[in-house]
């Protein structure tokens, strides 16, 4: 399963940002392995954050996105593509662990 997980930082050990479209990366994992780390373009600018970062996650393939809140027009477009969501708030590292 390929997750992504809304980073206030881009280290594993980082705190699951509060803001799903405008994290500032998105941290990919693939069997919980760290496997690539995004700077989200759409992190500052005008509206629609959302609906942009759930199109490049899903151009990247993830099943999960978890973030501290999701707006509802993220959740939207994630459910369009058939991605899965959790709001989860605390340590990356805790985030994964639950998830086994």
């Amino acid at each position: 399963m390929k997750i992504a997980i809304a980073s206030d930082k881009k280290e594993i050990d980082s705190e699951i940002s509060e803001r799903g479209g405008r994290a500032p990366y998105y941290l990919i994992f693939h069997n919980n392995k760290l496997i690539e780390t995004i700077k989200n373009p759409f992190a500052v600018g005008g509206g629609g954050a959302g609906w942009s970062v759930a199109y490049m996650l899903a151009d990247k393939k993830v099943d999960l996105v978890i973030a501290g809140r999701i707006g509802p027009n993220m959740k939207t477009a994630l459910k369009q593509k058939k991605i899965k969501f959790k709001e989860i708030t605390g340590s990356i590292k805790t985030a994964l662990k639950s998830l086994k």
